[in-house]
């Protein structure tokens, strides 16, 4: 058992504060689907005159389906509301699977204990086995920048003014990122509001960026055909780059599996073999900004914005593709479907259109 701490020290001093609580275990070899489940009692060890509900806590964390061959496991639990300081915390834990009516088969999982202390809330939420905190802003922020620099060279392929596209896509990265959490906002109206950097929809971020694209290169007096074109490989390639940081940073997780082909990662809160559905991501982006780079800078397309569409319809073509593979429940149950429809036919549509012209 660990604790999660701070990377710096001064973040440690911030308040309010919260413990971060890993148990790792081996999964045991048993009958599947089971769960795990751990019990955590803390007592805090620096207390000064009469202890208060604040100084202690029994909490339970449970992980459902647990697969004997995932390998090790981290579970990580968050504990809230309690008092900042030294704590001595205990684990017992147990796998269980039914076996018939109420009958539970039952493997007790070695207990384990550990003193440490709280931390910064933010951190205690954020961090975790196999996470890297601020991995995601720091691989956003690189992917912006080479983004920004492939679109400026391709536009002077394209005769646009440099410095006017630039201009546009720096006010289309902001109101983009705006665009995402909102976009986030309206689709998870039953989660709570989470922190800055958190709770972001790529999608929000391409609708909000490209009407930005479209009226900041009409009021500039760009070709705006022609800046889309400009734009895409670029947006690819920023993509590319954060779904890196997303697999560093333990969001967007893939679902667990025995597979070979796992990775092991976390989701914040599980750390185990999982399918490497980020790195998947981010190697149909890549694939897809190579293809689109080379057209843009070899062929630009007599129809302009042909190559926009299409870049953007086979993105999102491969993103539902690989949408089962991540560890989220869908909103919608036909969403998913009705989208690859209409990005196949689309995507068919641009090539066919290109090949006309």
């Amino acid at each position: 058992m660990e604790f999660v701490k701070a990377p710096f020290p001064f973040m440690g001093e911030l308040r309010p504060h919260a413990l971060g609580i890993t148990y790792w275990f081996d999964p045991p070899t048993m009958p599947v689907p089971y769960e795990v489940v751990v019990r955590l009692t803390g007592r805090r060890l620096d207390v000064e005159g009469a202890r208060t509900p604040s100084d202690d806590f029994v909490v339970v964390a449970t992980l459902a389906e647990v697969r004997p061959t995932s390998g090790r496991t981290a579970l990580t639990q968050r504990v809230v509301g309690k008092a900042p300081g030294r704590w001595h915390v205990t684990a017992d834990a147990l796998a269980r699977v039914s076996s018939g009516g109420d009958r539970k088969e039952v493997v007790r999982l070695p207990s384990a204990e550990a003193v440490g202390a709280s931390t910064f809330t933010a951190v205690a939420t954020m961090r975790a086995p196999g996470v890297l905190l601020g991995a995601w802003p720091a691989m956003v922020g690189l992917g912006v920048v080479m983004a920004i620099i492939l679109q400026s060279v391709l536009a002077r392929v394209h005769g646009l003014a440099s410095g006017k596209v630039l201009g546009v896509a720096l006010v289309a990265s902001v109101l983009g990122a705006l665009g995402a959490k909102v976009y986030y906002r309206l689709t998870h109206l039953k989660e709570r509001a989470r922190p800055v950097f958190s709770g972001l929809s790529v999608q929000g971020f391409v609708i909000v960026a490209t009407a930005t694209f479209v009226v900041g290169g009409a009021v500039q007096g760009l070709a705006v055909g022609h800046l889309l074109d400009a734009t895409v490989p670029a947006l690819l390639v920023g993509q590319a780059v954060g779904r890196l940081g997303c697999l560093l940073a333990g969001c967007c997780a893939g679902v667990p599996t025995s597979s070979r082909w796992g990775l092991w990662s976390s989701d914040r809160r599980v750390g185990t073999r999982r399918l490497p559905v980020q790195l998947m991501e981010a190697a149909a982006a890549a694939s897809l900004a190579v293809v689109t780079t080379v057209i843009a800078w070899r062929v630009p397309p007599s129809w302009a914005g042909l190559l926009f569409i299409g870049g953007l319809a086979g993105y999102v073509l491969a993103r539902q593709l690989l949408f089962p593979l991540r560890g989220l429940p869908r909103s919608t149950r036909h969403g998913r479907h009705v989208t690859m429809t209409l990005a196949a036919l689309t995507l068919v549509g641009t090539l066919g259109a290109a090949l006309v012209a």
